[in-house]
């Protein structure tokens, strides 16, 4: 059903609160704003599927409190851009969530399955997507959009229930739920203008000192783009961000010389000429730590590789996405002795740590068998 007013929203959130399962997608648009404006939201209970306009209803607070009812789970797959535009659209922290692209990765499926790839394999429906650059701003929406919106969650209540089974037969929930509490907590979700600058672009290369302007450029740059609501990137990319940390201009004059600085105000080459001195003039102890990977010693990457292809190994046997398991930097921590390897604790050194160790030890090797690569 489409609703698109008040009436109808309560009548379906009074009916959707007795459902223990809630399947959720959203539609927006954000190319040309900071905040994603939030132009449809669908939701399944299994029995009624509802397509809400959030354009139309002025008072979603129906909605906010199903989304946010803890006795509901509520499936997504690949929630992070719902989640926070839910947050920012409705100041709704959706919880608890159950993201069925991460499940998937947990049963068999690579890391980030497609939503498309996952409905085939648990109901075999091929999905069309003939819809996919809709500008779902405009109204009205015609029967092919609603239909188009509505199969995004047509399928997950039945494909939670499909993984839940499977995962509680596998002994795999107790693997699976901890990471998924974890990566669908809505603190990851919040925007803090501070933190800006750990999603940076090409910042890999910078020093700390230029970290530290990075942080207060970024910052800068957010709260601008935020205030103005439109994209960071407008303001300034990522590149010429990177480039004014590595150059650090002190005048207008030098700001200038750097390409992509031509439509900043005098009022915003000002107010980044003080952010890039803010960082600049940061006590070093005080500077952002630089997280990296222990790098491996001279000729240890081939000891590696072999690591890897023992996880991998043991990854298709147990059926879960390698990449779950572990990636080459987790490795060479546990190479290195770290004492917060990833690989050192939890489920994953029951799936594989121990056969690390052991492989380390001399006492576990691979070999070539039928052109693969087997355990001895």
């Amino acid at each position: 059903m489409y609703i698109s007013t008040q009436e109808e929203l309560a009548s379906f959130c009074a009916r959707a609160a007795h459902a223990r399962v809630l399947a959720v997608d959203t539609e927006f648009l954000r190319e040309k704003t900071y905040y994603p404006q939030l132009c449809l939201v669908q939701v399944s209970t299994g029995e009624e599927i509802a397509a809400i306009d959030p354009l139309r209803i002025n008072n979603l607070s129906p909605l906010k409190a199903l989304l946010e009812d803890e006795a509901i789970i509520k499936v997504i797959h690949a929630c992070s851009q719902d989640l926070e535009v839910l947050l920012e659209g409705m100041n709704c922290a959706c919880a608890p969530v159950f993201d069925t692209q991460l499940a998937a990765a947990f049963l068999g499926m690579r890391q980030q399955a497609s939503y498309a790839s996952v409905v085939e394999r648990y109901t075999g429906v091929h999905l069309a997507k003939a819809e996919s650059l809709t500008d779902w701003s405009r109204r009205p929406l015609d029967p092919e959009q609603l239909t188009y919106a509505e199969d995004d969650v047509r399928y997950l209540p039945d494909i939670y229930r499909q993984m839940y089974d499977r995962l509680v037969k596998t002994d795999r929930l107790g693997w699976l739920m901890p990471e998924m509490n974890d990566y669908t907590a809505i603190e990851h979700f919040r925007r803090d203008p501070r933190e800006a600058y750990l999603h940076l672009k090409r910042s890999s290369s910078l020093t700390r000192r230029q970290m530290a302007i990075a942080r207060e450029v970024c910052a800068w740059r957010e709260a601008l783009a935020a205030r103005r609501n439109v994209p960071r990137k407008w303001i300034l990319s990522d590149e010429v961000l990177v480039e004014l940390c590595r150059r650090v201009p002190g005048t207008p004059e030098k700001l200038h010389k750097i390409r992509g600085t031509e439509s900043l105000s005098q009022e915003s080459v000002s107010k980044l000429l003080h952010a890039i001195r803010r960082g600049k003039e940061l006590p070093a102890e005080l500077c952002p730590a630089i997280e990296h990977h222990t790098r491996p010693a001279m000729g240890a990457e081939g000891v590696i590789d072999l690591m890897y292809a023992l996880v991998k190994i043991v990854a298709e046997k147990e059926g879960i996405a390698p990449q779950l398991i572990a990636n080459k930097g987790d490795l060479a921590d546990l190479l290195a002795q770290k004492e917060d390897a990833k690989l050192a604790g939890s489920w994953r050194f029951e799936v594989v740590g121990k056969e690390l160790l052991g492989l380390l030890a001399g006492e576990v090797g691979l070999t070539v068998k039928n052109g693969r690569v087997e355990l001895l």
